[in-house]
């Protein structure tokens, strides 16, 4: 179930939300060592182009990590700053927004907050913050829930099949527009 754009939508810019572990980055599981981010192959200068076309660059992102006490939030903001200083200096990308869900998963696996995708919380509250346009706006990541968090916001979805996807429920909120291999792909169909 799509909820509606904010009624600024007509006057908004579109989005490209980005799922952080195993889309932009490699997946590290609950990584905040800065020295161990690797930016996944062509996501600078696909960001960058997708920057210049007008798109607002906001990162959203599951961290149980944090309620799990793996890691405490000024250890996620080193490795926030040590990403944003990497996409400037790569290719001067500026993200408009990183948020994150720092719950755990109910115990069914299911979302126990509104923010932790596949709930569209954190797409919501971005729209909301910078007045962007759901409807023109997209949501990457490499596993069904992400797919579903941009569907329940009112996105397209792609499922960047990075390996990150291995619980295969299926449903019309999980069936991504596209699949893509790489972030030249990316950027082909949000241009397109």
């Amino acid at each position: 179930m799509a909820l509606s754009a904010p009624p600024s939508a007509a006057r908004s810019r579109p989005a490209l939300f980005i799922d952080k572990d195993g889309t932009l980055v490699d997946n590290v599981p609950y990584n905040v060592n800065p020295a161990l981010l690797r930016l996944m192959p062509g996501a600078a200068e696909a960001l960058a182009r997708l920057a210049r076309a007008g798109f607002a660059l906001v990162v959203v992102t599951n961290q149980s990590g944090l309620a799990r006490g793996l890691f405490t939030r000024q250890d996620f903001q080193r490795l926030e700053d040590a990403l944003r200083a990497r996409l400037h200096a790569e290719q001067g990308v500026e993200l408009d927004g990183l948020l994150l869900c720092p719950h755990e998963p109910g115990p069914d696996g299911a979302p126990a907050c509104r923010c932790r995708k596949p709930a569209p919380g954190m797409l919501l509250q971005a729209a909301a913050r910078w007045q962007l346009d759901l409807p023109r706006s997209w949501m990457v990541g490499d596993t069904l829930d992400d797919v579903e968090a941009g569907h329940r916001a009112g996105c397209r979805s792609l499922l960047f099949d990075s390996g990150g996807e291995t619980v295969w429920r299926r449903g019309p909120l999980r069936e991504p527009e596209h699949r893509v291999q790489d972030w030249a792909e990316v950027e082909a169909l949000v241009l397109g």
